[in-house]
């Protein structure tokens, strides 16, 4: 049986639909016996709350039963930073954006923005703040005040987890959660990562910790949808190019839950 390394890449904004195929990958992995080692390359900005777990726990499961190391890319910050967390190492680039540790949730009020144009929007509902969150009108100071005590308990989470995975007290962990980003450099001095190198050093590391040659590091992607491989000819290239950016443009735009940023 020859021994391999997996190399799993992830790009883009953590989202459920854009991490269930990773969670599927990560899980089939587990049971692959040629398979020593992972490497989780990983550059982005963040996202939800729960994908941004999720991706966490599979890491982290993954790990405990062969090694995975991640490289952070340009950016590892808020949920992907989370996700590098279940790694067994983590590398970074000195000019990456690494950390972000804290939670946003945003609210678009547009009912003003509607009127000016003559749209009016009729909620009807039942429950006093069942239409609070709808993105039309202003949160009141009760709603405002109900919304933070739901983004504290997802920083004290978020607080939590670094402390105990990093090694460090939470009370420094919290100094640190203001939401910024450091730059490799900086995150090796504060012991947010393990060391500094691009993906070939992650890879070579690994490749020392489980006794497999570099060279023998194989890509794994996920399957692609199925209308997705049906439209896989060179015809339709452009216009499935043009609407997966858009598609992704715009809900990386309309992220509306509570997102690590």
């Amino acid at each position: 049986m020859r021994e391999i390394l997996a190399h799993v890449q992830f790009r883009g904004t953590i989202r459920e639909r854009s991490v269930e195929p990773y969670l599927r990958l990560l899980r089939v992995l587990r049971t692959r016996r040629r398979v020593r080692g992972v490497l989780l390359d990983i550059s982005s900005g963040g996202g939800g709350s729960v994908p941004s777990t999720d991706l966490y726990l599979a890491v982290k499961r993954l790990d405990q039963v062969k090694p995975v190391f991640a490289s952070i890319g340009s950016m590892g910050a808020s949920g992907a930073y989370m996700a590098a967390l279940g790694a067994r190492r983590v590398f970074a680039y000195p000019d990456s954006a690494v950390g972000s540790i804290g939670v946003i949730y945003p609210h678009l009020a547009v009912q003003e923005l509607l009127q000016k144009i003559g749209i009016q929007v009729d909620l009807v509902h039942q429950g006093r703040h069942k239409d609070a969150y709808q993105g039309i009108r202003p949160l009141t100071e009760e709603e405002r005040t109900k919304l933070l005590r739901v983004a504290e308990d997802g920083y004290r989470g978020f607080i939590d987890l670094v402390a105990r995975e990093r090694h460090r007290p939470v009370d420094q962990v919290e100094a640190w959660a203001t939401g910024e980003f450091w730059s490799g450099r900086q995150a090796l001095a504060m012991g947010l990562v393990d060391a500094l190198g691009d993906r070939d050093d992650a890879v070579r590391a690994l490749a020392q910790e489980v006794g497999v040659r570099p060279e023998k590091t194989i890509e794994f992607r996920p399957p692609r949808p199925f209308l997705e491989r049906m439209l896989a000819g060179g015809t339709a290239q452009i216009g499935r190019s043009l609407g997966a950016s858009l598609r992704d443009g715009l809900e990386d735009a309309l992220l509306d839950e509570l997102a690590f940023r």
